[in-house]
């Protein structure tokens, strides 16, 4: 499976694990958090954009993302799949997603689902602020990004379990053993 989609709350160890898997199946990871805060800190009319929404917790508007995204899985690296991480969020963006990849003629593998308690996420995520210095990850914010994730990624789930394409998988624990979760519910459809 190559053409896979990462689904978690901020915090679950998408990014982490988009590396990591990747790296193991030769594939670009695609995440649109670290595209926006590459723009963010080169200071270009996007990044001065996205950094409002990000500061507030809240998503970059569709258009601009689902712009983003399209040129992105244009490049030739992708050819032979892809990992997206933070792409999809909501049922209007994964419309989107469908339609790009039908031009291309491909369409999606799998979708897993990383999960995580809520109180841990919160906990990684002050944490990782405090490593990174990331001015996005306030408790509040934070809070709030999982408000948000829940009234408009959570339905993703919904879509992703009609379609026979998700997995679920959980996030906690050390990183080799959820890659080790992941890997296994890739390879043979299980969570």
């Amino acid at each position: 499976m190559t053409r896979l989609v990462l689904l978690g709350p901020p915090g679950a160890g998408k990014g982490t694990q988009a590396s990591r898997l990747a790296e193991h199946l030769s594939v670009p990871a695609i995440s649109t958090g670290d595209i926006f805060r590459a723009n963010v800190a080169q200071g270009t009319d996007l990044g001065t954009l996205a950094k409002e929404y990000m500061d507030a917790g809240k998503y970059v508007p569709d258009t601009v993302t689902n712009g983003m995204v399209r040129s992105r899985l244009a490049e030739p690296d992708v050819e032979g799949g892809f990992i997206l991480d933070g792409y999809p969020r909501t049922t209007d963006q994964v419309r989107e997603l469908d339609a790009m990849l039908a031009e291309s003629g491909t369409q999606l593998d799998a979708v897993v689902q990383i999960t995580a308690d809520s109180d841990e996420l919160v906990r990684r995520l002050v944490q990782r602020a405090a490593i990174q210095g990331r001015s996005d990850d306030t408790e509040d914010v934070i809070r709030e990004r999982q408000r948000v994730y829940l009234e408009q990624t959570a339905p993703l789930v919904d879509v992703y379990q009609s379609r026979g394409l998700l997995r679920t998988v959980d996030g906690l624990g050390p990183i080799d053993e959820v890659t080790e979760r992941l890997l296994a519910a890739l390879e043979t459809g299980r969570s």
